[in-house]
């Protein structure tokens, strides 16, 4: 790795690298992307980087990585998903009763943080790549759910950061069906 030079290593269905893509696109820093292949053989310079835990994203600057430190796990999407179609009502619930209180939190506001895009909304927004499949599975919409919530999500879309690097939502929904 040459001086200054800035590499991300990412797996485009992955929620958390979303997160740090929208975060440097917002801060303007300009990064290579490496595909890490997390179904099929980990990159050395990966397994290098974060040898302990072995995830992506990691962010290289002089080759020094910077792991991803605030993993937020929505065990309800995992419990969703990983039923593919015969979903206890409970997971269901509880899944939708998370984005009511996020959508409680939102309020009357555009954004998490008021008027402006902001931290929050670059933490939450990736999360949310899972949502179609999370409803296909479910059997259920979260517009007609959380009303709000889902208007912010179709906000943040809008800013052009979110949408050049969000997943196909197919793509997403085929990845989880394995």
């Amino acid at each position: 790795m040459s001086k200054g030079e800035a590499v991300l290593l990412d797996c485009w269905a992955n929620p958390f690298c979303l997160r740090a893509k929208i975060a440097l696109a917002e801060k303007g820093v300009e990064y290579e992307a490496r595909a890490e292949n997390l179904f099929g053989g980990k990159s050395d310079l990966l397994l290098k980087s974060n040898p302990i835990n072995k995830k992506v994203p990691v962010f290289l600057h002089d080759g020094k990585p910077l792991c991803e430190s605030t993993i937020i796990v929505f065990d309800a999407v995992c419990n969703i998903w990983k039923t593919k179609g015969n979903v206890p009502g409970t997971a269901k619930n509880e899944f939708i009763e998370i984005l009511k209180q996020l959508e409680g939190a939102l309020g009357e506001k555009d954004f998490f943080g008021g008027d402006s895009f902001g931290f929050v909304d670059v933490i939450a927004i990736p999360l949310t790549c899972w949502f179609y499949a999370v409803e296909k599975f479910g059997e259920f919409k979260v517009e007609n759910e959380c009303p709000k919530f889902s208007a912010w999500m179709n906000k943040c879309m809008q800013r052009e950061t979110v949408a050049r690097i969000f997943p196909d939502p197919e793509k997403v929904t085929n990845l989880l069906s394995r």
